[in-house]
């Protein structure tokens, strides 16, 4: 189908609450066509939406306006238009993944400097969101919702053991997120942060001749971009990370012998993805896991042949039948091939070679227990 651009608030039909349900009109006349109330209802649009204007145009990219409850302008686009976009978006991440390797690097110089510049901060902040897949936190949130991101922590989410620092804080939805991280720098840099002489009860602070500052989201994309293109953002890295752990997963998953089976195995890793995501399985799917991993999966691909050609230490095969249970060690060290798809069904994704590198481990605690089949050790 070829859409077309709509043209939002032009002419459209509109939805006027009638009783416990609604009605819908074209100017002042009354819809009542059973092809465009069919289509209108296949749109499900939420109940809560007032203002809400329709698209008359059955190819129209966006299908449907309102305004929810918290009074946000919210848009329901055509299938068709989110697929390309989503396909899109995961060739943008492709790309950045093949950046990742010179981008740690550079994270690396800058964090394991003196004192508390903008620089060495900024450092730790995308070193923990590469570590622990932290959302960038934005100012709203905190605000509205009382839920927190990278950004807006505050020490009192902090705490500092011998060689690791934890994290416990409401992140969105106001779920209670439990992080471990485990690397010298970051444990150093965390410390000088909690000893920081400053007032302010955020924890991410740089000091400048003028005083201290808050980093703000903004900041975080900004210097993202810096290092990498200025096509990206910091999300593309949650994003990359959904697609590299959900590929992990499937290399340990059954195979879909069966709709059943691939039913289940495909809920199974998205329950792991959301889970280190921090978010629920519908969202890590549609929002964190490149589809074409999906696909191959459905079709029998994995990287487990990726794995089992590559020769480094501390990577151990998925192995054959009776023995892919076991946990897979990812083995996240500079220069591992874990994540390579060369010579695997998942050729198409490109080349992931070492372009996942946390040296140390995260560990995510205080989540229910997962099937033994998908737990990644780190």
């Amino acid at each position: 189908m070829r859409l077309r651009r709509s043209q939002v608030g032009a002419t459209g039909f509109r939805r006027v609450g009638r009783g416990r349900g609604f009605s819908y009109t074209d100017g002042n006349e009354p819809v009542d066509d059973p092809a465009v109330l069919a289509r209108i209802k296949e749109l499900a649009i939420p109940p809560a939406w007032r203002n809400v204007w329709i698209c008359p145009y059955p190819n129209g990219h966006i299908q449907a306006v309102g305004t929810d409850a918290a009074g946000r302008r919210q848009y329901l686009y055509h299938q068709q238009w989110q697929a390309e976009r989503a396909e899109e978006k995961y060739d943008r991440v492709l790309n950045l993944a093949r950046m990742l390797p010179q981008w740690r690097a550079d994270l690396l110089a800058d964090l394991g400097g003196r004192g508390l510049n903008r620089g060495r901060v900024l450092a730790l902040a995308q070193q923990l969101i590469d570590r622990g897949y932290f959302r960038a936190g934005g100012e709203e949130y905190t605000q509205e919702n009382g839920s927190f991101g990278l950004a807006t922590l505050l020490r009192d989410h902090v705490r500092i053991r011998s060689d690791c620092v934890d994290f416990d804080y409401p992140a969105k939805s106001g779920v209670r997120r439990t992080v471990s991280v485990d690397d010298p720098l970051v444990v150093r840099a965390v410390r000088a942060l909690l000893r920081a002489p400053t007032d302010i009860p955020r924890l991410l602070v740089y000091r400048t001749p003028e005083g201290w500052c808050e980093v703000r989201a903004d900041d975080l994309n900004e210097r993202f971009r810096e290092l990498t293109d200025v096509q990206f953002s910091v999300k593309d890295l949650r994003t990359w990370h959904g697609t590299v752990l959900a590929a992990e997963n499937f290399a340990a998953a059954r195979e879909p012998t069966s709709k059943t089976v691939r039913r289940r195995e495909i809920a199974a890793v998205m329950r792991c993805v959301s889970e280190e995501l921090g978010n629920t399985p519908a969202v890590a799917r549609g929002s964190y896991v490149d589809p074409r991993v999906v696909d191959a999966y459905e079709q029998g691909m994995a990287i487990r042949a990726a794995l089992n050609r590559v020769p480094r230490e501390g990577v151990r095969p998925p192995g054959r039948r009776g023995e892919r249970d076991r946990p897979i060690d990812p083995a996240y060290r500079p220069g591992t091939a874990l994540n390579c798809t060369a010579g695997c069904g998942l050729r198409r994704l490109g080349s992931i070679d070492a372009s996942r590198d946390p040296r140390a481990p995260v560990r995510h605690a205080g989540r229910p227990a997962r099937d033994r089949r998908y737990r990644l050790r780190r």
